[in-house]
């Protein structure tokens, strides 16, 4: 019998480390608040800070810190987040800093590594063989790039990212244009049929849906008021009908929306109260 060939990159093939009892792994991920992956697209130096923090035990106790943050497009994905130096541990925070060595690598791994214990700061040397490379891109990561109008079918919580970020790419597309568009709740599998119109666009529309969760539809807000926000932001996703300029009557936008709620029977089973 031929012997099978595993055919998967390791991590270490890429960044070819050695001794690793001088690292520990930070395997970052949501903190009940924000999610690691935003924050470093946002602002490299939030993601710093995620590196500097420093709870009551010295977790960070060796001289360098493998990062990686929860890709969470993805289950059991993780983005290369750079190789930080311990400079210094006070008592309240480690000074770090990246090395330039792995630098070129940091935002552009994107790796493989199946953990569902609690603990984030890991020996290294115990996991490092299970870290295999998922893809390398070709620039460092910046967020989804805008996919198409047809092909829109996203999670709030990854809209979220998107609309918190005002990336330049969905943001242009989607502000230009009206249009009927899709909320569905994938745990009930009820929708709500909705439009935008007037001078805003969906852009504009969709920010009312990310800041408030609700977008002020009547159901919605009891939803939230019953269930919470990371309901929505956990069971929610938009896709749009149909998509038109902005040179066409919001009359014809609003007739295209009704006929969308009678055809998916929105207003019967699903979200839409009128």
């Amino acid at each position: 019998m031929a012997k099978k060939i595993n055919f998967e990159i390791n991590v270490a093939d890429i960044l070819q480390l050695e001794e690793y009892d001088r690292y520990k792994l930070h395997a970052a991920n949501f903190n009940g608040e924000v999610n690691p992956l935003d924050e470093f697209l946002a602002d490299e130096n939030y993601w710093k800070d995620w590196n500097q923090y420093r709870p009551k035990r010295d977790d960070f106790n060796r001289e360098y810190i493998f990062s990686m943050m929860e890709f969470y497009p993805k289950p059991n994905t993780w983005l290369f987040g750079g190789i930080f130096k311990v400079i210094e541990r006070k008592e309240d925070a480690y000074i770090v800093e990246e090395l330039d060595k792995y630098r070129k690598f940091t935002g552009r791994l994107l790796l493989n590594f199946e953990y569902k214990d609690r603990a984030r700061r890991l020996r290294l040397e115990n996991y490092i063989d299970y870290i295999t490379i998922n893809q390398i891109f070709e620039y460092r990561y910046v967020g989804e790039i805008f996919p198409g109008f047809d092909n829109i079918n996203h999670d709030f919580i990854v809209l979220e990212k998107i609309f918190k970020l005002s990336k330049s790419d969905w943001k242009t597309a989607l502000e230009h244009v009206k249009g009927v568009y899709l909320l569905t709740d994938k745990e009930t599998g009820k929708s709500y049929v909705g439009s935008a119109y007037g001078d805003a666009g969906i852009w504009s529309r969709w920010s009312n849906y990310i800041n408030t969760f609700h977008g002020w539809n009547n159901q919605m807000i009891s939803l939230v008021n019953k269930k919470g926000k990371n309901y929505i932001r956990e069971n929610f996703k938009f896709s749009i009908l149909e998509i038109y300029g902005m040179f066409v009557s919001d009359e014809q936008i609003i007739g295209r929306e009704n006929y969308w709620k009678e055809k998916l029977m929105t207003k019967e089973h699903g979200y839409n109260s009128n």
